[in-house]
């Protein structure tokens, strides 16, 4: 079948997109194309605005548009026989504060502009085909991340969400404080009750995302599409530690309990047990370098230069495609810190925020890309996704698979985040081969 993606009209959407925006504009000159800052939180003016926008497009495409109570927005193309389940794909447009215009919306817009090139095309689906935009794949208002794809999933209980507090407060002068999911969620006209968002095992038949690839390996190696195997999940944890502190001067060295010192020594341990599970799987013939391990925030107490640290917290994301060698990195991380509060006299404590499951790609899926890519002449090799994706929920309740675009010097979540023209609407087009295999 010859198709052909409408790329006016997508990179027009993009950019339209991107100015729906709490960030002024922004123009990189460098750029053949202007790229914008991207601040979009989800349930604000701004998103709520993008949501209209894109619910129009559809319509005006002829797909029918639901919500359901989280605002998970569903825009379906009908098949032949309803009865059967449909194809999926999509993504998310909420942006955290200053990200870039790409993240999450190729994925959506381009799975728009891939049923619309299939109906224009003449094509007819067997299955019915949907576009997905998920609610809050980005933690930034209620400190989860992928908040929609994880009750579509079912892995977050209903009752635990909507009592999820708002966090926008912390960022935005005069915003309400004390909310919760429920209340910010039906002020934003998503009513009932969040159990029903969970989706039946037979809903989608086929699930695949069309996303860039957050990190530098297809440009580095001048290829076209990445085809991805695995998802990486990560578990995060928060530690506390309490020493014993007192005046920088005042309080000998032998008598210091300095829970800075100790988080120093936690942090390094992470650091050295991720390479060595990583140069372990290299020497059992594993490729690639799955484990991956980042103490990302430390909060000091006091916090003044004269002070001896008596109180830090920090926490740790963890990430591997295989659970059994993450948690067995965190065993060791365990008993270092036992042998830490051993050596220093300080309590430390661990805090489970999440530990998620990785996902693997369905072969039939994979295929299918893989024929796309072929019909299309496009380079492409297979890999591990690293960053987080609404697929690795998605896994849940259906058979997935993902295909990435290069971003330019691997850089997201910035202004200057940014994949060309062409590069888009490579990857668009092999996602609308790819649907129609999948629902023809």
């Amino acid at each position: 079948m010859n198709i052909s993606i409408n790329a006016e009209r997508l990179l027009a959407e993009l950019y339209t997109l991107s100015r729906m925006t709490d960030c002024p504009a922004t123009e990189d000159t460098s750029l053949p194309e202007p790229t914008q800052a991207v601040t979009r939180i989800v349930f604000t003016s701004r998103d709520m605005e993008a949501r209209a926008w894109l619910k129009k497009l559809a319509t005006k495409a002829g797909f029918q548009v639901r919500e359901d109570a989280v605002g998970n927005t569903f825009l379906r193309w009908e098949g032949s026989d309803p009865s059967l389940g449909a194809v999926g794909t999509g993504s998310h447009t909420d942006a955290i504060p200053h990200a870039g215009m790409y993240d999450g919306t190729v994925g959506v817009l381009g799975g728009l502009e891939a049923m619309r090139s299939l109906k224009e095309a003449g094509f007819q689906p067997k299955r019915a085909i949907e576009t997905l935009m998920f609610t809050s794949e980005e933690p930034t208002r209620f400190g989860i991340g992928c908040l929609g794809s994880r009750l579509l999933g079912g892995v977050l209980d209903a009752a635990t969400a909507d009592a999820l507090r708002d966090r926008l407060a912390e960022t935005e002068p005069g915003a309400p404080e004390g909310l919760t999911l429920a209340q910010v969620r039906q002020q934003a006209g998503f009513e009932g009750s969040l159990s029903t968002v969970k989706l039946p095992q037979q809903y989608y038949d086929a699930w695949v995302e069309l996303h860039i690839e957050q990190g530098p390996l297809l440009e580095r190696e001048g290829i076209e599409l990445g085809i991805v195997t695995n998802i990486a999940a990560p578990a995060s944890y928060r530690y506390t530690l309490e020493g014993f502190g007192g005046h920088a001067g005042a309080l000998l060295m032998p008598d210091r309990r300095d829970a800075l010192c100790a988080a120093a020594e936690l942090i390094l341990a992470v650091e050295r047990f991720a390479l060595e599970a990583n140069a372990l799987a290299k020497a059992q013939g594993h490729s690639g370098v799955d484990t991956v391990a980042t103490v990302g925030t430390v909060a000091v107490h006091p916090g003044a230069v004269n002070s001896v640290p008596s109180h830090v917290q920090i926490m740790l994301d963890i990430r591997d495609t295989d659970v059994a060698r993450r948690n067995n990195v965190m065993e060791k991380l365990h008993a270092e810190i036992a042998a830490i509060e051993s050596r220093r006299a300080v309590t430390i404590t661990e805090e489970t925020i999440n530990a998620d499951q990785p996902s693997h790609s369905d072969p039939r899926i994979l295929a299918a890309l893989e024929e796309a890519c072929r019909a299309e002449a496009a380079s492409y090799r297979t890999m591990v996704s690293r960053a987080y994706h609404d697929s690795n929920f998605m896994a849940c309740v259906a058979p997935i698979a993902m295909l990435f675009i290069p971003c330019r010097n691997g850089v997201s979540h910035r202004p200057d985040e940014y994949s060309t023209p062409e590069q888009i609407v490579l990857g668009t087009r092999v996602l609308a081969r790819t649907l129609a295999t999948l629902a023809g």
